[in-house]
């Protein structure tokens, strides 16, 4: 082995670290979604959190994204179902040189360190970055996770209350197949459970996004009280649904 100095054998290997270094392209939207490894068991084996939904757990999840908010990228909007995350950057968001790998690496790791300290317990997450060049492919990608949201909260709902009515997991589970959103509908109100009057967030899964505000503040210089303009995170538990869900996420971009 030739021997070199530091700076020659530091970008001799940095080749081999950077060799699949994709970078999103400018003007490309990006949104990054992050799911939780193994979260079924840990959340209803080991934790035993309420089924089919918690607010405990919807709680972390949303503390989970504030914080991803906040973790020095530009983020528009951000969305939560299940232990799902999808985050919306701003068109022009050019941190880390839009590097996929820094993407996936940093927000994985963020939102696992965020989630595990609110859990008491070790929570991980993967992460994939989207790139959508249009506007309307950015509002058919939230569509299409609030409509997976749907369909995930209907079944679940359905599965559980047999569960909580005697049935086993493979009986509940073969009670399902087969059956049409109409008939799934028409279980739950044989039970009496009306799924159209459920908590919207079970259905919908729960959106985040700045808004502005104005605060009573002081000027330091002249001693008078000024009103400020502040910026924080909106908490959206009855998101619209369809195209008026579409509208709304205009507002986002």
């Amino acid at each position: 082995m030739l021997k070199m100095n530091f700076d020659d054998f530091d970008t001799k290997m940095r080749h081999f670290e950077t060799a699949y270094d994709y970078c999103v392209l400018p003007d490309i939207y990006m949104v990054a979604r992050l799911d939780g490894r193994n979260f079924t068991r840990l959340t209803k084996e080991i934790h035993q959190f309420d089924r089919p939904f918690d607010s405990q757990f919807r709680d972390y999840m949303i503390e989970t994204v504030k914080h991803l908010m906040n973790s020095g990228f530009k983020v528009s909007y951000a969305y939560t179902q299940s232990d799902e995350i999808s985050l919306l950057f701003d068109l022009n968001e050019d941190t880390f040189n839009r590097k996929i790998r820094k993407y996936n690496s940093v927000l994985a790791g963020e939102a696992s360190a965020k989630f595990s300290l609110l859990l008491g317990d070790i929570g991980c997450f993967d992460c994939r970055i989207s790139q959508l060049p249009t506007t309307d492919l950015v509002g058919d990608y939230f569509r299409w996770r609030q409509e997976d949201a749907h369909r995930n909260a209907l079944n679940s709902h359905c599965y559980w209350i047999l569960r909580k009515n005697g049935k086993s997991q493979r009986a509940a589970a073969g009670t399902l197949l087969g059956l049409s959103v109409s008939d799934k509908n028409e279980l739950l109100f044989r039970y009496g459970i009306n799924f159209n009057e459920l908590p919207n967030w079970h259905k919908r899964g729960v959106g985040l996004y700045w808004e502005s505000y104005e605060k009573e503040a002081m000027n330091l210089k002249l001693g008078t009280p000024v009103t400020a303009t502040r910026k924080r995170i909106k908490c959206e538990l009855d998101l619209p649904m369809k195209e008026e869900y579409s509208q709304f996420l205009l507002k986002m971009r």
